[in-house]
């Protein structure tokens, strides 16, 4: 499943951040062992399990909920293994029935929404509870796509869906010959055709098992709620400011791995091998609206780690890309890992003006230069995109040039001239834009003098994220700048975003459709991984870039500081849930910034 992010942030998701509070207002927020961390510019839409569709709400949703599987915290390249799965499934040799065994030690929190307000034990009903919730038409979500066309019986349960009056009326006992409790532990999963995405499917948190007692007794709040089995629960949840998550005391027992790599030995990845998960008693998250308190909390001491604003790069970053000698001196260290995402301008195809023009679609990608936008906005952090996978995908092709992908401002002067010959005069367009911070309004000014060189006006909408979503899900923007980041190391988390059925609310936010990648997508989603697939995958990829319906722009690059005192602070591509693994070395911490 793709997940979206603002495409104004180059900062790190899940790097430190910092609130309007001081260090003792964070003290105060609960006791014990805490790390401190941030989100950069963006309010977190909201916390339900079959409704999350962006980063910022799975880093959230991520220390609260979990799903069958997770990637392995230390090993590359990355491993599923179980989570809340006693072991990995049973297979037929088809690949149409998946058994999957629930583990018997997984426990609901304590919650006013059971009876005598304690959790339950999680049975395999809860996730057929979830999916089918997903699969309601009456519960407006992206996260349908995921499941469309795969499960016996779940499509027709859809159908019916749209018999009932609302949401309240459908009933979940209704049965689904595709997913069948053999046992309140033991889940029999059916597929109509081949799946071969499944377990990374499962991987994901919008896929957590839901406790129908909390949907039913929180109602429209169970957005705002956070009734899981993860590490954490939540304490406070101020979505535009600050979110606390304390320690899940029926946390069923994990444990760090104890199986990685000299590399991991030598940074101290395998210090607290084999020992009992989390570490951590609680979390802070402060979503900031602008780089400079946010850059000054983390030089302070007062954040754990941060990522690095473009206007702050020279004062952390040498021109070799390390740390300058300021940073290495307070104990600081670095990590730099290559981000599976795209961040681009979307266009959004069912737009009378943008959608049956072309020439204008191309005249704007040659107008821009990807490679002085990153330099300029990024401080040289992102690789220029030439199409949708990014360099560390398999499906990634070194030779594939994109015609559309090249700064020629006298080539898409040319085709400006074409495209007001089929608009029949000149014109204009409106940008929606995440935020209105200084970051996105420079970004914001700086497309509107890039477009203005071809004769192109532009105006921008700032807003903030959840306005800004639901312009895009119900296909009101015009284009906007947005990004989407990979759920799992399979290309076809991108290709999704331009399938046709998939159009907003589901994750095609471009409203694309063309019948030969329709085509080419329904043969590949059961293909299995191999040469024949990544041949697949690349045509559709130069089917999109030849359409252009976006700027694909680039591919970020993470650089995100972080004091030594905090250990396990290893990058993961595909996984938000982490601080389970985090540590704090408090004596270290005292040493270094003094407290």
């Amino acid at each position: 499943m793709i997940h979206k992010i603002a495409g104004t942030l180059l900062c790190g998701l899940l790097a430190a951040g910092c609130g309007r509070n001081t260090t003792d207002d964070l003290d105060a927020e609960f006791a014990g062992k805490k790390v401190r961390y941030g989100m950069l510019g963006a309010k977190v839409r909201g916390l339900d399990p079959g409704d999350l569709s962006d980063v910022y709400s799975h880093v959230v949703a991520s220390q609260c909920y979990e799903s069958f599987f997770q990637y392995h915290f230390l090993k590359r390249p990355y491993e599923l293994i179980p989570a809340l799965a006693e072991k990995m499934p049973e297979i037929t040799p088809d690949h149409l029935i998946y058994t999957f065994k629930l583990r018997k030690d997984v426990y609901y929190i304590d919650d006013a929404c059971f009876p005598g307000k304690v959790g339950r034990q999680v049975r395999v009903q809860d996730f057929i509870y979830a999916w089918k919730r997903i699969a309601n038409v009456k519960f407006i979500n992206s996260n349908w796509p995921g499941f469309q066309g795969k499960i016996v019986g779940l499509d027709e349960f859809r159908e019916y869906t749209k018999t009932v009056k609302t949401a309240k009326d459908v009933d979940y006992n209704r049965p689904v010959e595709g997913l069948k409790a053999l046992d309140d532990h033991t889940l029999q999963i059916k597929l109509k055709k081949p799946w071969p995405q499944i377990l990374n499917t499962l991987a994901d948190v919008s896929t957590a098992p839901v406790a129908r007692e909390a949907v039913e007794y929180y109602g429209e709040r169970f957005m705002s709620v956070a009734v899981g089995t993860g590490p954490y629960k939540l304490k406070i949840f101020e979505p535009g400011s600050k979110i606390v998550l304390v320690r899940n005391p029926k946390f069923r027992k994990e444990y760090y791995p104890t199986d990685g790599t000299d590399d991991d030995r030598r940074r101290g990845w395998l210090d607290d091998a084999g020992k009992q998960l989390p570490f951590i008693d609680g979390l802070v998250l402060y979503v900031i609206e602008e780089d400079q308190p946010y850059w000054l909390m983390f030089m302070k001491g007062k954040v754990d780690a941060a990522g690095i604003p473009k206007d702050f790069y020279s004062q952390a970053i040498t021109p070799e890309r390390t740390l300058t000698g300021d940073l290495a001196s307070k104990g600081i260290d670095l990590f730099i890992q290559e981000n599976p995402d795209l961040i681009y301008y979307g266009f959004n195809m069912q737009d009378p003006v943008l959608g049956k023009n072309l020439p204008l679609r191309r005249a704007m990608n040659l107008a821009f230069d990807r490679k002085d936008y990153i330099q300029l906005f990024g401080n040289g952090r992102g690789i220029p995109a030439k199409g949708l996978f990014p360099p560390m995908f398999k499906e990634y092709d070194p030779d594939f040039k994109n015609p559309w992908a090249q700064f020629n401002l006298d080539k898409a002067r040319a085709l400006m001239k074409e495209a007001e010959k089929i608009h029949v005069g000149k014109i204009t367009l409106t940008l929606s834009s995440p935020g209105a911070d200084t970051f996105s309004r420079q970004s914001g000014e700086y497309f509107k003098r890039t477009m203005a060189k071809i004769g192109l006006g532009i105006k921008v909408e700032y807003s903030d994220w959840p306005t800004f979503q639901h312009k895009f899900r119900t296909k009101s923007a015009q284009f906007f700048v947005m990004g989407s980041t990979a759920s799992s190391p399979d290309g076809q988390d991108f290709l999704g975003g331009f399938y046709g059925p998939y159009e907003s609310p589901g994750p095609n936010s471009f409203n694309y459709c063309n019948p030969k990648f329709d085509e080419l997508y329904r043969k590949s989603e059961v293909m299995f991984e191999g040469p024949e697939r990544t041949k697949v995958y690349r045509e559709m990829e130069r089917i999109v870039a030849d359409d252009c319906p976006g700027i694909f722009v680039y591919h970020s690059l993470g650089y995100v500081p972080y004091y030594k005192y905090l250990k396990n602070y290893k990058p993961n591509a595909f996984a938000y849930g982490l601080t389970k693994y985090h540590n704090i070395d408090l004596e270290r911490r005292k040493k270094l910034v003094g407290r």
